[in-house]
């Protein structure tokens, strides 16, 4: 059993706080309260039986694989802005061969969640029937969906702004004086890739002038995938490569040392997402960061309001990304 000192100095606060939260008496302000329960998680301790909150609700929470770090930090990130408001998430993942959205979205339905949120899921595949999504939304259930857009769905959607992503990748590229920039990104029938590409289309001849159309290669979102598109545009003469997600640019890396160079000095290298563990890879690796902790409050406050009856908006909200500069990039040579 914890000591009310282990917990004070865990916590910040005097012991006399401690035994006033511990036994559900007044007089302790919110964030005391708050930093006593975290110490009491910190420290592996179970909160008393009086102080654990009645959940509201469930939650279900539909992501991809957590292979990509970028999923497990909105899953977290949403869990934690969920639990907050006294709603118990339930996590569904994907995996090839594994249970599919559909199959998750059942279950979720017979254990009666009050709402689902959807992080990249089958909303933002063109190729996709979309009408699982209509159904939902004509039964009623509040319905959130993270980066990919319907135009034909009422609900909230909540992404990613991939063009001011591919401006802040390219303009910065330009500035170090590249000119063979290429382009590694997803199957286009996913809107965010499909996006980044119509974006680098566009941005390309204003940067670079010429067209970028000999500069797009698309392969999957996977380390392998960066390598594979990245090998091609090497080839091709790139001193640069712009990838549409964080896996892809470290596959990109891999790619060009194996062809003999270095990055940055002959080849520079950016990714998308900001993931976690990016800073201690080498080299560090430039990005351009989602705005995920906006992006998940935004996606749990308007779940919850659906699910309390408050309006909603039924469209698009776009979040500014970030230029994150680290060491993969450098003048061209």
């Amino acid at each position: 059993m914890a000591t009310l000192s282990e917990i004070a100095s865990e916590a910040g606060v005097s012991e006399a706080t401690v035994s006033r939260v511990l036994n559900d008496k007044a007089g302790v302000s919110a964030a005391a309260k708050q930093a006593v329960m975290s110490a009491l998680d910190v420290l592996g301790y179970e909160r008393p039986a009086r102080l654990r909150r009645r959940s509201a609700g469930l939650v279900g929470l539909v992501v991809p694989e957590l292979v990509n770090p970028i999923f497990p930090l909105f899953a977290q990130l949403i869990e934690d802005a969920l639990v907050a408001r006294r709603y118990t998430p339930v996590l569904c993942t994907q995996s090839p061969g594994g249970i599919s959205e559909d199959e998750y979205v059942s279950s979720l339905l017979d254990h009666g969640v009050a709402g689902i949120i959807f992080v990249s899921g089958r909303h933002a595949d063109a190729s996709a029937d979309h009408e699982r999504y209509r159904s939902l939304i004509d039964r009623g259930l509040p319905v959130v969906f993270v980066n990919g857009y319907l135009e034909e769905l009422t609900a909230p959607f909540v992404s990613s702004d991939d063009r001011e992503a591919i401006e802040l990748a390219l303009s910065h590229l330009a500035q170090l004086g590249h000119q063979r920039v290429g382009l590694a990104v997803g199957p286009s029938r996913f809107m965010p890739a499909d996006r980044k590409r119509t974006a680098f289309l566009e941005a390309y001849p204003r940067f670079f002038g010429g067209s970028g159309e000999t500069w797009v290669e698309e392969a999957l979102f996977t380390i392998e995938g960066g390598a594979a598109a990245t090998r091609r545009l090497v080839e091709r003469g790139a001193t640069a490569v712009v990838c549409a997600s964080d896996m892809m640019a470290l596959g990109a890396v891999r790619a060009v040392r194996e062809a003999g160079l270095e990055v940055p000095r002959d080849v520079s290298v950016t990714g998308f997402d900001d993931s976690p563990l990016l800073p201690f890879v080498d080299p560090p690796l430039t990005t351009v960061r989602q705005p995920v902790a906006a992006m998940a409050a935004a996606a749990v406050s308007f779940l919850i309001d659906g699910i309390e009856g408050q309006p909603v908006p039924r469209h698009e909200y776009l979040y500014r990304p970030e230029l994150v500069l680290r060491s993969s990039t450098a003048p061209a040579r």
